[in-house]
């Protein structure tokens, strides 16, 4: 006797759902408070350098007070990649730097946009990642750091569709279908 499988992709011109992808509601669940805290760390990450709220960034440090939060991260960059990433110390880089931030975060926090804000957070990240490049500038691993971990969460949220559960990902599919903003 066969056993029924889920399909992995919807036919098309029809729109999947979490359910079909992620069948235990436990982790339907776990996966959407894994992309609420992904979307969290985005979003306050944004909110911190824009504010100054005294975590990372002091007040006087705020972008809305003349701070650069992209620039003043790309200027202490070492290591082999050092040249790469200058040409994003500028303004123009602070803004890209911060509406990545609050797109990614408030994509993952309302669960919908989920698949272009994995695809722009794991850019974001990896490109995190080669300026801080462990192997070459020393870390407590050579090879991962949490940017991976970070990037995997951002891919595991789109790819389950984590924000069909606790967000607008159901809403969302029926305006976008299962294209690319979905």
């Amino acid at each position: 006797m066969a056993t029924p499988t889920v399909p992995r992709t919807a036919p098309a011109g029809r729109t999947m759902y979490q359910e079909e992808i992620v069948t235990s509601g436990a982790a339907r669940k776990v996966l959407a408070i894994g992309r609420i805290i992904i979307g969290w760390t985005f979003l306050w990450a944004f909110l911190d350098k824009t504010f100054g709220l005294g975590f990372m960034t002091p007040s006087e440090g705020a972008w809305i007070n003349g701070g650069t939060p992209a620039q003043g991260f790309i200027k202490g960059i070492e290591g082999p990649f050092h040249g790469f990433f200058q040409i994003f110390a500028n303004p123009f880089g602070d803004w890209l730097f911060q509406l990545g931030l609050l797109g990614i975060g408030v994509a993952m926090m309302l669960g919908a946009g989920l698949k272009i804000a994995a695809v722009a957070g794991t850019l974001l990240l990896a490109f995190m990642y080669l300026a801080e490049l462990p192997l070459v500038l020393g870390g407590t691993n050579p090879i991962t750091d949490s940017h991976w971990i970070e990037a995997m969460l951002l891919i595991i949220s789109a790819v389950t569709l984590a924000g069909d559960t606790w967000g607008l990902g159901k809403w969302w599919a029926g305006k976008v279908g299962n294209n690319w903003l979905r």
